[in-house]
């Protein structure tokens, strides 16, 4: 008798618990932390690649001292970045550190326009599609955290998966801060071409002859 009483409260406090919004928050919150851990991924897979294209530019451009410094500390304070992606401030800061990681590269980039020898080298140009083929996958994977935070965070302060919420501890979720909101949706350019040309200046139109003095 007592387990049969026990085994109906257990199926009736099951039955409370998936009416409340239970098992849903705990299957969006395994999204997330799924989400927010291929984030790492791939921004880890980026500063991997960045040892072997700051030694290849280097040997080609190694009077480029300070920029290729730029990169090598940016991605030094990006390993120093202990990211607690539960933890508003320390999301801020891991995001500032990768932005100023995408600078410093941005400026490398810039800086090897002035080397041909280097852009015509199949190591650099390996290199160049292996990281902008990451910089797509960042973008990818960080809207895609983004929307699962959005949808996390809209699920459990909605009633009422609110309640449930507040009696297991579970909180909303800081997220990626974005200024253009177009950016979660396409990825960045990173252009390895050669640059424009300069135009022709355009020409003068003649200047009318004086006539000779009588």
């Amino acid at each position: 008798m007592r387990m049969s009483t026990r085994l109906l409260l257990l199926a009736l406090l099951a039955s409370l618990l998936s009416g409340c919004g239970y098992n849903s928050i705990q299957q969006k919150d395994q999204q997330v932390k799924a989400g927010w851990a291929e984030v790492l991924n791939q921004y880890k897979r980026r500063a991997d690649l960045i040892p072997n294209l700051v030694q290849t530019v280097e040997g080609y451009a190694n009077q480029e001292r300070q920029v290729l410094t730029d990169v090598t500390n940016a991605r030094a304070r990006v390993g120093q970045v202990n990211v607690n992606a539960d933890d508003a401030e320390s999301l801020k800061q891991f995001q500032q550190a990768q932005g100023e990681l995408s600078g410093a590269l941005s400026r490398l980039l810039v800086v090897t326009e002035n080397y041909p020898n280097l852009k015509s080298d199949q190591g650099f140009r390996d290199l160049q599609a292996q990281l902008e083929g990451t910089e797509n996958r960042i973008t990818v994977a960080r809207g895609r955290y983004i929307q699962q935070v959005q949808d996390y965070n809209t699920y459990i302060l909605s009633f009422p998966q609110l309640i449930t919420a507040k009696i297991f501890g579970y909180k909303e979720k800081p997220n990626f801060t974005v200024e253009n909101e177009a950016q979660i949706s396409q990825p960045p350019a990173v252009k390895f071409g050669s640059q424009a040309p300069a135009q022709a200046p355009a020409p003068q139109p003649p200047q009318p002859q004086q006539a000779p003095a009588q």
